[in-house]
């Protein structure tokens, strides 16, 4: 069941003067690593219903989602009831909204699928783009997102920037990777762009010489042709802005990945881009080919952009095994198992995000399903695939193997 970012609850007491906290429980209050005006304590590690003492003027408030009241005696800021408990835990760092009472997940602990949104801004438009860009000023966004990043555990492996096009935050990219390394030395950063900015040697140098060791820039790349990948981003020029911003990334020692999303324009070409990442981009750190988000653009151009796995199986494991006989690092993302011929478990990646990972019916007595990467929660049947099916028994001979892995 997929765990949703978002929970409306009853919020009671005076205004808060925050809009985003960390969940707390006594053992985060005992690290003493964040700040307790920016806590909001775990109601259901109060012994007795009761705060600690010395905290009741000092804490952002309770959290109390599932309980039917605050603490005895407390009057302070209240966010609680609802029918849920599971979807927000100690640790977590999550956005209020006090009109309404909105609680939304920022940062969950434990979770592989953490990603911050930089921007909703773009200079794209691409035909199965799951999230269609807004031109807003969204410039505030650089301190909200370096407030989320300093309550965030210092234990966090990797963490994601999406958008949007994040480098459209200019400095304020900049900024927001400065302050990861400062409070999380220990994270590895995951950012999303068409990389079509970075044909600018200068902001390729600033932005991701900021922290090259610690910094992948997954990058996406639809045809080995200009006409095909310009098509597909609906952007005249992109193409060549994208390579240009590829190797001058390779240039200063930045670590890359190429993303392929798999629709009825790129696998018509998929081996010969295969050829041609080897050939022209042998710096890849890895490349990963995944299955549609039925989202946004996705949706309103089905007809366009849609085909069944099963139509391009074959293609799609004849380039995978071509890059990865030459030795690069090769993922598939976004696909259930069933999908693929047998060749290919072993570079299949259980990678869609907690909160928006599902499976069909037809998936519940199937083995393989810790293993699956199964659905995004937006799929109904005309996304689902003719394939799809239970195994009778997992692990086949040929088992799913293990490596990177950036949810999406």
């Amino acid at each position: 069941m997929s765990l949703p970012l978002h929970q409306r609850l009853i919020r009671t007491g005076p205004p808060v003067a925050i809009d985003v906290a960390k969940i707390a429980d006594l053992d985060v209050l005992a690290a003493g690593r964040v700040p307790i005006d920016h806590c909001l304590l775990w109601q259901d590690d109060l012994s007795g219903g009761r705060l600690p003492a010395g905290v009741e003027a000092l804490a952002a408030g309770v959290f109390g989602a599932g309980h039917a009241a605050p603490p005895t005696g407390y009057e302070g800021p209240w966010w609680g009831g609802g029918s849920r408990r599971d979807l927000v835990a100690p640790g977590d760092v999550v956005g209020l909204t006090p009109e309404g009472g909105l609680v939304t997940i920022l940062w969950r602990r434990g979770s592989h699928a953490n990603t911050l949104l930089a921007t909703e801004r773009c200079n794209s438009l691409c035909l199965m783009c799951s999230q269609p860009p807004r031109e807003v000023d969204d410039t505030h966004r650089v301190e909200h997102l370096t407030r989320i990043i300093t309550l965030i555990d210092p234990e966090e492996t990797q963490l994601g920037i999406s958008g949007g096009e994040p480098t459209l935050l200019d400095d304020g990219l900049i900024e927001v990777i400065w302050t990861a390394r400062r409070h999380l030395p220990a994270t590895s950063l995951h950012v999303l762009s068409n990389g079509r900015r970075f044909a600018d040697p200068g902001l390729a140098r600033a932005m991701a010489g900021a922290a090259p060791e610690a910094v992948t820039w997954g990058i996406p790349l639809y045809g080995d042709i200009a006409s095909l990948h310009d098509h597909v981003v609906q952007a005249e020029g992109a193409f060549a802005e994208t390579m240009a911003g590829l190797y001058n990334l390779a240039a200063i020692g930045a670590t890359v990945e190429i993303r392929v999303v798999l629709t009825r324009q790129t696998v018509a070409r998929l081996e010969a881009l295969a050829r041609f990442i080897y050939r022209a981009l042998p710096f890849a750190a890895h490349i990963a080919f995944m299955g549609l988000e039925p989202m946004g653009f996705a949706r309103r151009n089905r007809a366009k952009i849609w085909i069944d796995p099963a139509d391009y199986a074959d293609a799609l494991s004849r380039a995978v095994h071509r890059l990865t006989a030459l030795g690069m690092t090769v993922s598939i993302y976004n696909l259930p198992l069933c999908a693929l011929p047998a060749d290919l478990f072993a570079v299949a990646r259980a990678s869609i995000s907690d909160w928006k990972n599902d499976f069909a019916p037809l998936c519940a007595p199937c083995p393989a399903r810790q293993d699956c990467a199964g659905f995004f929660t937006s799929a109904d049947a005309r996304w689902i695939g003719r394939d799809v099916r239970p195994f009778d028994h997992w692990p086949p001979t040929a088992h799913q193997g293990t490596g990177p892995s950036c949810p999406v």
